[in-house]
């Protein structure tokens, strides 16, 4: 499967977006949420599925790469302390084995 990816900032290509963004943004938060619940490709992982991220010793080798993440996701991370990489790991450890399964 081939895909075209474009490279764009926030906010950029919603003129040029296939979504009616005016009826989006008319949207409440209930309408928002009730179609999110009704969507099936949301995953609710449930009140103990972020118990079981556990920051291990690394039973795997790891990989130096280069990432994106959303800025505030990142600050929330770094503001946890030291280790917030190992913690953005291991959450993303957790939904990978609930996945597997």
């Amino acid at each position: 499967m081939s895909a075209k990816l474009t490279r764009m900032r926030l906010g950029e290509g919603r003129n040029n977006s296939k979504t009616d963004w005016e009826r989006v943004d008319k949207l409440s938060d209930r309408q928002i949420a009730r179609t999110i619940t009704n969507d099936t490709d949301t995953f609710d992982p449930g009140a103990d599925w972020i118990k079981k991220a556990s920051m291990p010793k690394p039973a795997h080798s790891k990989e130096r790469l280069t990432v994106r993440f959303d800025a505030d996701m990142v600050d929330w991370f770094k503001r946890q302390g030291r280790g917030y990489q190992t913690r953005m790991n291991a959450i993303l450890r957790a939904y990978f084995e609930h996945v597997r399964k």
